[in-house]
């Protein structure tokens, strides 16, 4: 066997620059302030940062309506601070991949500012026009279409009406993308995370949106022109692929992206076909048996990305976990996810436990937040259930500012920052959780060097065992002649569980000693250990 990509050893960390650290004191997240941070990253065992859209942008969608792709953008500093960065990452022996936005732009692109002007600009069919709308609804509520009064027309955005489509199907367009990828390629980045790149080969006339019929041709020809002989990672979010479609991009004689990241999982605190914002109550025997297809699906072949949270998701442990138990239920999500085969993810804040935030709706600053509120509140909606939908989902929940210490503002800046801290930072920050011998930090430590020392997290089988058991997680992984078994209980009361039948020999990592290994054992709540 061949040595494996360096990315399928590598453990990522994304930062979501508004939010990371402030160094000018202007009460948002830049560029320098990432670089101050570069060694807890590195202390923590962190392979690649994915660092999150820092073009140049009005800031409609923070960062992902992108109005100059070449410009940094003034807030998170200049061109040559992200050039340092870039050093800075390489000196400590790290790797640094961009966010790529091109399923569309801001309004405020020079392409689209030409492309409205009138119907003869050679930058009219970089977007979408019509003359007539269509019943499409845009991601963030309201219709697909905007009228523009300059033409008459109709331009088309799956997400907000500042953030027109680009269309795919104009050679001319793809062509300055590819000339832009390559840029930043040879500039030196060493790769790229994809945002929405399933919805690219889209028919909007045959109401084709995500893994539309030229998804597969335009990702060839990305690959061909920008990716193919250059030693990157490749990851693609594509929340409207299958499983089996995912596999067929990242597998087979000519893989087009390196990985995917999946969304089976993260929809089901939702009720199926009503969108995000109706929820239910997390189905562990569902959650289990998702994730038990992807582990299948893609073990001979293909590649998971391994991900609980990111700045569109909650955060883990008041989803997934306990606010009550919060450093168990961290360390426990943690075990359970990592313990498997895939790249994993961390997203900034998850390595301390961060929780989500309660604020008034004026506090909000996500626009589909705000946009939802208002849908809602239209469709006749009780206020306290749309505060309760908005505190389970809203994006801004996993956009506070990192807490880094107990000073003011959790030491993320010295000035109000854009959107508040959250004010569990006293008993809640990464200063305090690192000096903790029973912190969430160290314990991601623990767990990040336990992944890279043993190959059967990278190679391994994977075998659900308690299938059945409604608040356990529970799976074997196995290589050559070595077995580890993951147990992880979703309670917040004691369990007992039957370990006689599983032939254990130690823990070899746990986020509870007092709990001794035995054929039946009382699990504490929100346990978790590793066994070999």
């Amino acid at each position: 066997m061949g040595q494996a990509p360096w990315w399928k050893r590598a453990i990522v960390y994304q930062i979501y620059p508004l939010s990371f650290k402030d160094s000018n004191q202007d009460g948002l997240g830049d560029i320098p302030g990432i670089i101050s941070r570069l060694d807890y990253l590195k202390r923590l065992g962190v392979d690649v940062i994915w660092l999150s859209p820092v073009y140049r942008s009005p800031m409609d969608d923070n960062g992902y309506d992108i109005a100059d792709y070449y410009s940094i953008d003034p807030i998170f500093g200049t061109l040559d601070d992200m050039k340092r960065l870039l050093n800075e990452v390489h000196d400590r022996g790290m790797k640094l991949i961009m966010d790529l936005v091109v399923n569309h732009t801001s309004d405020e692109h020079i392409w689209f500012k030409e492309s409205k002007k009138d119907v003869h600009s050679p930058y009219r069919d970089y977007y979408l026009w019509r003359q007539e709308p269509t019943q499409v609804d845009s991601i963030f509520g309201g219709s697909a279409w905007t009228l523009d009064p300059t033409t008459n027309m109709y331009y088309f955005h799956l997400f907000s009406k500042r953030q027109p489509d680009l269309n795919w199907h104009h050679k001319p367009l793809r062509e300055a993308i590819y000339t832009m990828v390559n840029w930043w390629l040879d500039l030196g980045i060493d790769g790229f995370r994809m945002d929405v790149i399933d919805l690219i080969g889209k028919n909007i006339d045959q109401m084709k949106f995500a893994d539309g019929p030229y998804l597969h041709t335009y990702l060839k020809e990305l690959y061909e022109r920008c990716f193919e002989g250059r030693d990157i990672m490749t990851v693609g979010e594509m929340p409207g692929l299958s499983i089996e479609r995912a596999k067929e991009i990242t597998h087979g004689e000519h893989p087009l992206l390196d990985m995917v990241f999946q969304f089976a999982h993260v929809g089901l605190d939702e009720v199926p076909g009503q969108g995000k914002w109706v929820l239910k109550k997390l189905d562990l025997l569902e959650f289990k048996h998702t994730f038990e297809t992807l582990q299948k699906m893609m073990h001979d072949g293909g590649w998971n990305s391994l991900f609980l949270s990111n700045h569109d998701q909650p955060r883990v442990v008041s989803r997934y976990g306990s606010e009550l138990y919060r450093k168990a239920s961290a360390k426990m999500l943690a075990t359970i996810l990592y313990g498997m085969q895939g790249t994993p993810y961390i997203y900034q804040g998850e390595e301390i436990g961060m929780t989500g935030i309660q604020m008034p709706i004026k506090d909000y600053r996500d626009l589909e937040t705000k946009q939802i509120y208002d849908i809602l509140k239209q469709k006749g909606w009780d206020e306290r259930d749309i505060m309760r939908s908005i505190y389970a989902k809203s994006r801004d929940n996993s956009r506070t500012p990192f807490q880094w210490n107990r000073k003011d503002y959790a030491g993320f800046s010295t000035h109000e920052p854009w959107l508040s801290v959250n004010p569990n930072y006293l008993s809640l920050n990464a200063e305090d959780d690192q000096n903790d011998p029973e912190g969430v930090f160290p314990y991601y430590q623990k767990l990040i060097q336990l992944r890279k020392t043993h190959p059967i997290f990278d190679e391994g089988d994977f075998m659900l065992i308690f299938k059945d058991h409604p608040l356990v997680f529970a799976y074997q992984r196995k290589y050559q002649e070595k077995t580890i078994t993951v147990i992880g209980s979703f309670s917040d009361q004691p369990i007992t569980l039957d370990l006689s039948s599983l032939n254990l020999k130690q823990i070899i990592q746990t986020n509870d000693e007092t709990v001794t290994l035995s054929p039946l054992m009382t699990l504490s709540p929100y346990y978790t250990a590793i066994f070999s």
